[in-house]
């Protein structure tokens, strides 16, 4: 289940205020936002490295230059979702849907692609 703080950041602050929070983390900061609904939010540049996005709707989600390094979107729902330039090195896309996404320019090095819907 998404951390509620983490959602209603991203939400209500966006990009800007999402970056001063983390910043501000004493620890190694991961996102929860496990089946959270972020669908149609522009979320350009933003740091989600490592974060749980298991299950989450990413649909038409703008990511282009975000950071998605190491993060887990088993089974997330990301047609649609524009992941330009994006550093997805390690990311977890296990059963994912990618249908539609813009993947252009994006590094899926390490990328567990296994039963993605491309």
């Amino acid at each position: 289940m998404a951390n509620q703080e983490h959602l209603k950041i991203l939400r209500n602050g966006g990009v800007d205020e999402w970056r001063e929070f983390i910043q501000k983390q004493k620890y190694m900061f991961r996102a929860q936002l496990e089946g959270a609904d972020l669908s149609s939010m522009n979320l350009q540049w933003v740091d989600l490295h490592g974060g749980n996005l298991n299950g989450a709707n990413l649909q038409g989600v703008d990511l282009v230059g975000a950071n998605l390094e190491g993060a887990n979107l088993k089974v997330a729902n990301l047609g649609r979702a524009d992941l330009f330039a994006g550093n997805c090195i390690g990311a977890d896309f296990q059963g994912a849907n990618l249908m539609g996404a813009n993947l252009r320019r994006a590094d899926l090095r390490e990328a567990n692609l296994y039963e993605a819907n491309l």
